[in-house]
């Protein structure tokens, strides 16, 4: 493939804190504006006869040379959104979880602008549950035992889409821009996008899970969504990256003054578990 992408697995990885936050959150309590994924274009040019299907779609992934764009994804029990800004090297991903088995439901985003971290928490869904500003919370990452408790700017693809695409054992392109096909999740770096031991448990439905993509006039890739079938106990889900406003969203910035503050104990308690 042509781009840079980022190695699979950060919004994974982002999506694991949270879930942890919850786990910690139950003990201490006693138990990427508008965000609109883009359209369906109605049309775009199809890719060229000496290029592959596959490699026409890879080509779309973003590179970092888009411009600042947004992001939004769902997998099974989560929901994520934010912006990428490759020239800043800035990255912000916002995200909800429902209520956990104890009522308590989690929106959390991160900031990262090269090595430094920010951090937002809100909790709700039962009485004393740890309250925190309403700011960016500026993070110390030597106070953080895993490093990978906070994601981080590894690439432009925050979604996957790359490893992903690349993973795929056949694309065709049904018509200008939309595009179907199969992807082995149980490929090493594709695997890095789902839970830890999902890929495994789909056993050999693993290597042959459907696809369909949409890229936008612009030759941007607009989204990609995977069907994950039924595993265990395991419901079928939707696996859905979308990127959008390439070019156009607003840039990341260092928050300041009123709009940050520095991290209190309790944010390191909750991201450390």
């Amino acid at each position: 493939m042509t781009q840079a992408t980022g190695t699979a697995g950060t919004i994974r990885r982002t999506v694991g804190t949270a879930a942890a936050v919850l786990a910690a959150t139950t003990l201490l309590a006693g138990c990427g504006s508008k965000s609109e994924p883009a359209a369906a274009p109605q049309s775009s040019p199809s890719a060229s006869p000496s290029v592959s299907p596959k490699e026409g779609l890879l080509d779309a992934v973003p590179d970092g040379t888009e411009g600042a764009f947004r992001l939004s994804g769902k997998d099974a029990s989560s929901t994520v959104d934010g912006r990428v800004d490759p020239a800043a090297k800035g990255l912000e991903l916002n995200m909800v979880m429902p209520p956990d088995s104890d009522g308590i439901a989690l929106k959390m985003s991160f900031l990262v602008i090269e090595e430094q971290y920010w951090v937002k928490v809100k909790l709700s869904g039962r009485p004393g549950l740890p309250k925190f500003p309403d700011k960016w919370m500026k993070l110390d990452r030597a106070k953080l035992t895993d490093a990978e408790s906070v994601p981080s700017y590894d690439g432009v693809d925050q979604g996957n889409a790359g490893p992903l695409i690349q993973a795929a054992t056949s694309v065709e392109e049904k018509s200008p821009g939309q595009y179907v096909g199969f992807i082995d999740v149980s490929e090493p770096e594709a695997s890095k996008a789902l839970e830890e031991g999902e890929a495994a448990a789909l056993g050999e439905a693993a290597k042959k899970v459907p696809f369909t993509a949409v890229v936008g006039a612009d030759k941007h890739l607009a989204s990609l969504t995977l069907k994950m079938p039924a595993a265990g106990k395991a419901k079928a889900y939707d696996y859905v990256v979308k990127y959008a406003d390439y070019g156009s969203a607003p840039k990341i910035s260092m928050p300041t003054g009123a709009a940050a503050t520095k991290a209190p104990a309790m944010a390191y308690e909750l991201l450390n578990g």
